[in-house]
């Protein structure tokens, strides 16, 4: 039987700052991932377990044989307040690596949240307990805790590539995930993109230039106009 080597747990790892943390958690994964050239959304299948639900901080990876929460465990005991936990667990949706009291211990140690590519448990009480939770779903059987695996290596989780220290930003849409050393170039984009959406919505509300000013453009680019004429 195989066990973790010391190499397998990397204790200390460069986090986005957390100055960035606060200012990207102003705005939505979906202006971030707009900037970002409409890439790092992880799959749709990881969702918040209340609509409501926000987070945003500097990811803490965890990789787990599916169905195994031992390395969460000691993920948890590694972690700083303002990490997020995230973890790589195949999508399985079998069993529930994570429950209430977990999530209770994670609130306690003033975590950002958990994202989870995998189930959870005890739905009812982590939506009751608030604690900003996005996972694949739930499911009842609890995980067993024998099997070794890797904290704060790079990993996929919904099908995105996610190295420790990235920054993480969820809300109802999903979970997006920026390189940590672009992250800070994403911030006057974001604001930019918000400015510009905010001004078109103004617009569309005072039934302002209600058809964008860029749909022949792009009718022309697909074909389905020709070159001068409008739709």
């Amino acid at each position: 039987m195989s066990t973790s080597t010391q190499s397998d747990i990397v204790r200390d790892f460069e986090r986005v700052s957390a100055d960035i943390v606060r200012k990207a958690a102003e705005f939505q994964p979906a202006i971030i991932a707009d900037v970002a050239g409409r890439r790092g959304a992880l799959h749709g299948r990881i969702t918040a377990l209340r609509p409501r639900m926000k987070l945003a901080g500097p990811a803490l990876t965890v990789d787990v044989r599916p169905g195994d929460n031992l390395m969460i465990h000691a993920a948890m005991a590694l972690a700083k307040p303002g990490d997020v936990i995230v973890v790589d667990g195949k999508g399985d949706r079998t069993c529930a690596l994570m429950g209430a009291i977990m999530m209770n211990q994670c609130k306690v140690l003033g975590l950002a949240g958990v994202v989870l590519d995998a189930a959870v448990r005890d739905s009812e009480e982590l939506r009751e307990l608030g604690f900003p939770v996005f996972s694949v779903g739930t499911n009842p059987n609890g995980p067993t805790k024998f099997v070794p695996g890797r904290i704060n290596h790079p990993i996929s989780a919904g099908g995105i590539s996610i190295a420790p220290g990235d920054l993480i930003v969820a809300d109802a849409d999903g979970v997006v995930v920026i390189e940590r050393e672009k992250a800070a170039a994403m911030l006057p984009l974001a604001a930019k993109k918000l400015a510009d959406e905010t001004v078109r919505i103004e617009q569309i509300q005072r039934r302002e230039a209600l058809r964008p000013a860029w749909l022949d453009g792009a009718l022309r680019a697909a074909g389905v106009i020709k070159d001068g004429e409008k739709f």
